[in-house]
């Protein structure tokens, strides 16, 4: 017999698991994007939809009346339903940025680096530039050699949109190829901290009519409250993202487009009709697309596809972006919209900051790797490369050497904002390589040189912003508009030289190029002395001349510089400066002639001589320097031999000179002096050298056998 109160028990068990399993399924969607969130296995992924509704009455702890239903995260619990798939793996991703300028050509590169490092599709980019970004982007993509990467930089002229790329998203249906459906369109300040596939796949939430998607704006902006007599263009409540630079309204950070849909539609006739319309009554548009846009979208609501707002989480001192995120798992885009960029007010801030540094300080080599499972056709330079790269032997003592003088290098020109110079038939650009120890020497040689320079720097991806910094806190340096830096970035150990100094030497701009080393400063008034030269020897007649400029040095860090022959002189005779490397390699100045020049009053001739590696001055198209040669020795020397090959004069001019300041050794040449092995291969470099000289000129080139093989 059982005791009295078991089937009490038995009954309270009974309701405690029929309210279990009713809790169960009534919680079981939460407990389902909860696990997500945090991370669990098993469960699918919840699309957040933004806390800003259209009307503008922000989303918190309990629901409106009306407003659909609101868990006590804040988000819509409809939403949570399973995403659709992503693309196929190797499916190709067309992503559309618009770039124009220096500044925006930078911050590309930061935005191309977090959306390669998370990708695990091939990308097509679509580049709209101006002519500016146009030459930057190309060099860059074509240098940078990422697999299944294709880039594609198309150059829209000014006179076509009157210039103003602040409207070019309007105009993307039309400038894109016309077979193209669909397209990702990113702004250049956005940083990803996902995959963009999770992006492209929301094009399958699109309705048959949705054509656009867009993240909600998370400023107040369209509300037309922000101050007396504000008033915005119209938009939907907030409106969404598509333009503007504004504390308070961000530029458009992320846009799907489905161009085929707005092809059909009509969409330019749609957006030039709204705009003439609006402006009968409005001011001109205070924040570009995003108005227009915005506008279209108002009175034709059906176009339009709301985004989950972490796909562009707004960082502007005004918006309302806390509300979009809860944790950094949830963040997809971060998009720096405030003119205050990295400085904006957030108390997020120093985490959205560490991550774009992150990518904007990451080493862009690490890149270049293939996507696994895709196979994709290389380009010919990249196979060829592959090709040569396989054939070296993996015991040459060399193998380094062979190696670096093979290494395609990223390329950044006009890494700063530069003018080019008005064209003058005997202008001259001093071009010059140098590296991040050397960038002390930069504010003197402007002082020095007032005319236009061509300076390649090889520096790390970390070290190119550093040298952002240095420039823009230096008021000399900020105020030359006319020095173009190029930054080539380091890859190997050894330092590429005449790689460094051709990327320097094809971007000057003007007919002649004084070919110099960053450690040497000019005479005051060797600029203007060397067009009046130029002129005077009438160089400009196809007479193929190199002008030397004798070069001096100091062994003191201080010192008064000459400000004429006479004054060097009298510090030569008084023991305060040398004629270069007079201690160390005489050969490699002897010919210049010292003692004639000390006389002279014209121009005088002089022979090649072997080791002789003067500073000249050639015509831009001259012979560039043979890029087999690395590190420390013979890198200038080849030069030299290259245009006596080519039959250039050499001249010596008798009131030029340079000075050569002290520093300390770099670490190729304490290899050079160290290492058996190192000079070993140097040797072998210059055998080649001369092999290749013989195949070219022939019997001409027997008379520097000689001096080839002098150790």
């Amino acid at each position: 017999m059982l005791p009295r109160g078991r089937p009490r028990a038995l009954g309270a068990t009974a309701l405690l698991l029929l309210l279990l399993l009713f809790g169960f399924f009534l919680f079981r969607e939460d407990l389902e994007c909860e696990r997500h969130e945090r991370g669990g296995s098993g469960a699918f992924p919840c699309v957040l939809t933004p806390r800003i509704p259209l009307d503008g009455r922000p989303r918190g702890a309990a629901a409106l009346d009306g407003d659909p239903q609101v868990d006590h995260r804040g988000h819509n619990r409809s939403d949570c339903v399973p995403p659709r798939p992503l693309p196929p793996k190797c499916e190709l991703l067309h992503v559309a940025i618009v770039c124009a300028g220096h500044k925006s050509s930078r911050d590309v590169i930061t935005l191309v680096k977090s959306m390669l490092f998370y990708r695990k599709n091939p990308l097509h980019l679509h580049l709209v530039t101006d002519a500016v970004a146009r030459n930057i982007l190309e060099t860059l993509f074509h240098t940078w050699m990422v697999p299944a990467v294709w880039p594609q930089v198309s150059w829209i002229p000014n006179k076509h949109y009157s210039g103003l790329y602040g409207l070019m998203k309007l105009v993307l249906p039309g400038a894109l190829p016309p077979d193209l459906a669909r397209v990702v369109v990113l702004d250049t300040d956005i940083t990803f901290a996902s995959d963009i596939a999770e992006l492209w796949a929301l094009f399958a939430h699109f309705s048959d009519q949705q054509a656009i998607g867009l993240v909600e704006n998370q400023s107040n902006w369209y509300l037309g409250n922000l101050w007396r007599n504000h008033k915005p263009w119209p938009a939907l409540g907030r409106g969404f993202n598509t333009g503007g630079d504004d504390n308070f309204s961000p530029w458009a950070g992320v846009i799907l487009l489905q161009l085929d849909r707005l092809r059909q539609a009509g969409w330019e006739q749609m957006w030039r009709l709204t705009a003439t319309q609006e402006l009968l009554t409005l001011p001109a548009t205070s924040l570009a697309d995003q108005d227009i846009f915005n506008a279209v979208i108002k009175g034709h609501p059906g176009l339009v596809h709301p985004l989950p707002c972490v796909w562009n989480v707004q960082l502007s001192d005004h918006t309302l972006a806390e509300r979009c995120y809860l944790e950094a798992a949830d963040i997809k885009v971060i998009h720096w919209n405030s003119p205050k960029k990295l400085r904006v007010k957030n108390k997020h801030v120093e985490f959205f900051r560490t991550l774009h540094l992150t990518f904007l300080e990451y080493d862009g080599n690490l890149l270049r790797r293939e996507l696994f499972g895709c196979p994709s056709p290389l380009p010919p330079e990249a196979e060829q490369l592959q090709q040569a790269l396989a054939q070296l032997d993996e015991e040459d003592a060399c193998l380094a050497f062979r190696q670096q003088q093979l290494t395609v290098h990223r390329v950044h020109i006009t890494f700063l904002p530069h003018e080019p110079p008005p064209p003058r038939p005997h202008d001259i650009t001093l071009v010059a390589q140098l590296s991040m120890d050397r960038l002390q020497v930069l504010e003197a040689l402007c002082r020095h040189w007032p005319g236009p320079m061509s300076l390649a720097l090889y520096l790390t991806d970390a070290e190119a912003q550093q040298f952002l910094r240095f420039v823009e806190a230096s008021a000399v340096l900020s105020a030359r508009k006319d020095v173009a830096y190029h930054v080539v970035y380091r890859e190997g150990p050894l330092y590429p030289i005449n790689q460094i100094r051709n990327v320097a030497l094809a971007q000057a701009l003007t007919p002649y190029v004084f070919l110099s080393d960053i450690d040497f400063l000019p005479a005051h008034s060797l600029y203007d002395y060397l067009r009046a030269s130029i002129e005077q020897l009438r160089l400009g007649g196809g007479r193929k001349a190199a002008l030397v400029v004798p070069a001096f040095e100091t062994l003191h860090y201080h010192f008064r510089f000459p400000s004429s022959k006479a004054e060097l002189l009298a510090l030569l005779d008084a023991g305060a400066l040398y004629t270069f490397r007079y201690h160390e390699w005489p050969r490699g100045h002897a010919p210049t002639d010292y003692a004639r020049w000390r006389e002279a009053q014209a121009p005088y001739r002089v022979q090649w001589a072997a080791d002789y590696e003067p500073y000249v001055v050639v015509p831009r198209d001259c012979p560039r320097y043979d890029p087999r040669f690395v590190g420390f020795g013979w890198n200038k020397v080849a030069h030299i031999v290259e245009l006596d090959a080519q039959e250039y004069e050499l001249l010596v001019l008798p009131e030029a000179f340079a000075i050569h300041l002290p520093h300390t050794p770099s670490l190729d040449i304490s290899r050079f002096r160290s290492s058996t092995t190192y000079r070993d291969c140097l040797q072998a470099l210059k055998e080649e050298f001369h092999q290749d000289l013989s195949r070219r000129y022939g019997a001409a080139a027997l008379k520097y056998l000689t001096a080839l093989r002098q150790p």
